[in-house]
């Protein structure tokens, strides 16, 4: 069975052996995945499962939302932080407005909105491509953070436009320690992240792949533009939103509409550059390292006495030399340093 990835054709059995690379592969998931549902729960600390583990998962799911757009489909955007915020104050005001409503549920209405404003503003792709449509997207950030901000019924008529997040209840139980949100969280990316492995794999994927590879040529072949390009937009956005009613729920609690800026667009961008374009993988590796850069960073201008107005541009710098060593150097990311890592460590030490 062959599947495209990144540009590259793999096989999922070859006669030579291969299945055995394979299943490790299988079974080191397993393996981590038990690690992080039994382990870091018991021995990882609460600061440590607040700022660190719960945002990185909640910006991997919004790289992998725009993985899909942009490394599959070949959409540019930039108004990645603009569907998380219709995610976030979506599922607020389904909570707020309908009694009784689950708040899982709340997040998939949350991610169906995001979705819709998606379509909408994916409208222009149909004409336009490259930064053309990334300037079209830019619009979509600054409308959405207008509309928040302009209208007071999305704030609950809140004079200072902040809202404060319901507590997360689910079958009774309260989730209202890191601990629990970490594991609510984890699941649903674990789920979502399966999800949209699969999806790439499907022929909804291949249909991306063939519009971002060229999409003249897929049009004459029988696939058709309005249909892929507006999916992706919507399954795009509709990643985003759940991921951005989770970074409300379970990181921040308090959310203004600041909160979901162009810089974190930007972030979440650089996440799918680093990490990998085309790689779910490179979602998890790239959102890993935006999270924990700035914290070795400043462990790193403390332990040198570097002066605040060096240390405060530090992590730009450090962004900005990283974002064009891997364009020019390794255009697939970690993702791709991860896969020859793991190929030669297979033949090693007999590397014939």
């Amino acid at each position: 069975m062959l599947y495209r990835e990144a540009g590259q054709f793999k096989t999922s059995y070859q006669a030579d052996g291969q299945i055995f690379p394979i299943l490790q592969d299988r079974i080191a998931l397993l393996a981590l995945m038990a690690v992080a549902i039994v382990a870091v729960p018991l021995l990882a600390s609460p600061y440590a499962l607040s700022a660190i583990l719960i945002p990185f998962l909640i910006f991997s799911l919004a790289a992998i939302g725009l993985n899909i757009l942009t490394g599959y489909a070949g959409q540019l955007s930039l108004g990645t932080a603009a569907f998380m915020a219709v995610g976030a104050f979506a599922s607020y005001n389904f909570i707020l407005r309908i009694p009784g409503l689950p708040v899982l549920l709340a997040f998939v209405l949350g991610g169906l909105s995001a979705a819709l404003v998606g379509i909408a503003f994916g409208l222009p792709s149909l004409r336009i491509r490259g930064f053309y449509l990334a300037a079209a997207t830019l619009a979509t950030q600054f409308f959405v953070v207008w509309c928040l901000t302009k209208i007071p019924y999305l704030t609950n008529y809140s004079s200072s436009g902040v809202i404060t997040a319901q507590p997360i209840v689910i079958l009774g139980y309260v989730f209202d320690t890191p601990a629990s949100k970490y594991l609510l969280v984890l699941a649903v990316v674990a789920v979502m992240a399966l999800l949209a492995k699969n999806m790439i794999r499907s022929n909804v994927g291949r249909s991306w792949m063939a519009v971002r590879d060229m999409d003249v040529a897929a049009e004459v072949i029988g696939f058709r533009l309005m249909r892929t390009k507006l999916l992706a937009f919507a399954v795009s956005s509709f990643y985003c939103g759940v991921a951005g009613a989770l970074y409300a729920y379970a990181y921040l609690g308090t959310v203004e509409p600041e909160a979901y800026n162009l810089d974190l667009s930007f972030r979440i961008l650089f996440m799918i550059i680093i990490g990998g374009v085309g790689s779910v993988l490179g979602s998890f590796l790239g959102a890993a390292f935006i999270v924990l850069l700035p914290v070795l960073l400043n462990i790193v201008a403390h332990s040198l006495a570097l002066p605040t107005s060096v240390a405060s541009n530090l992590e730009l710098m450090v962004f900005g030399a990283l974002i064009i060593f891997f364009l020019i150097v390794e255009p697939h990311g970690l993702a791709r340093l991860w896969q020859i890592g793991k190929e030669k460590l297979r033949l090693w030490p007999f590397p014939h």
